[in-house]
């Protein structure tokens, strides 16, 4: 019997603290795996530079190529047709949509579950795992967000060879008590991880980006304004214009500090599964 623990990186508040707790031998996993969209805030890979110097699991940084530059050159990470981020859209009556999401998917767990099969497992592409073989992946769910957890489980229910743990819960940790565990341990905040341009961001995190990353801007920036161009891939098969802000307004016209603050939470307008903010 082979066991393989496996640790979800996000690296956002929750899934640090796991990496943090098994560093400490509180938590058990030999390798944490990280989907890196090569789109995250600069805060962010400086965070995961850190956390690869303090000795705990080895780090696995993997990617599926760039997302902004794979939506606006019309590839993905099968060289297919564009990957759909949940962008949003308004409807001719003035009700607003969101796009369907594939990114989380193809950028996130896919990109993980291919680091697992190929490198821990040594499996050749469509080899199947073997009998004996048993993946535990952890995820950085907490208390709070006991409904992600029930998703997923029911998402796993029906892949063999794969057990999802849940350490957090277990432990009995909410968000704020990682953010409490993380504050003793790390001289500065843990960054949210989303890609720059994600549409689950607040009005607060965008005035945030704006204010604290130049180049994660510019690149919301431009990835918004390539959603809506003419001629491009993006814009093929949508009646209607795309947009990243949930208002349906371009990002670089937006009056902040009239939208801000406001009551909209990620954890209840959509969130990537766990893999992203985590």
């Amino acid at each position: 019997m082979s066991d393989y623990h496996v640790l979800n990186l996000g690296p956002g508040v929750q899934s640090t603290a796991l990496y943090l707790l098994a560093r400490e031998g509180r938590v058990r996993f030999d390798w944490a795996i990280f989907a890196d969209t090569g789109e995250e805030p600069a805060a962010v890979y400086r965070h995961l530079e850190h956390l690869r110097t303090l000795g705990g699991p080895p780090i696995l940084v993997r990617s599926a190529g760039r997302l902004g530059d794979d939506l606006v050159h019309g590839r993905n990470s099968t060289g297919q047709r564009f990957v759909s981020i949940p962008a949003f859209t308004r409807a001719p009556d003035g009700r607003i949509g969101m796009v369907r999401r594939q990114c989380t998917a193809e950028y996130k767990v896919e990109v993980v579950n291919r680091a697992i099969r190929r490198e821990l497992l040594g499996l050749k592409p469509r080899q199947r795992i073997p009998r004996d073989v048993t993946v535990y992946q952890y995820f950085g769910i907490s208390i709070d967000e006991a409904g992600r957890a029930a998703r997923a489980q029911k998402r796993f229910a029906e892949v063999k060879h794969t057990v999802p743990v849940y350490p957090l819960i277990e432990l009995g940790w909410s968000r704020t008590d990682c953010v409490g565990y993380l504050r003793q341990k790390l001289p500065y905040e843990v960054p949210k991880s989303s890609c720059v341009f994600c549409p689950y961001r607040t009005n607060l995190s965008w005035l945030h980006l704006k204010q604290t990353d130049p180049e994660g801007w510019r690149r919301a920036v431009e990835i918004d304004e390539a959603l809506r161009a003419d001629g491009t891939i993006a814009t093929r098969g949508f009646r209607q214009q795309l947009y990243l802000h949930r208002t349906c307004q371009p990002l670089a016209g937006i009056d902040w500090t009239a939208l801000v603050p406001t009551t909209l939470d990620p954890m209840t307008t959509g969130e990537c599964l766990g893999r992203c903010g985590t």
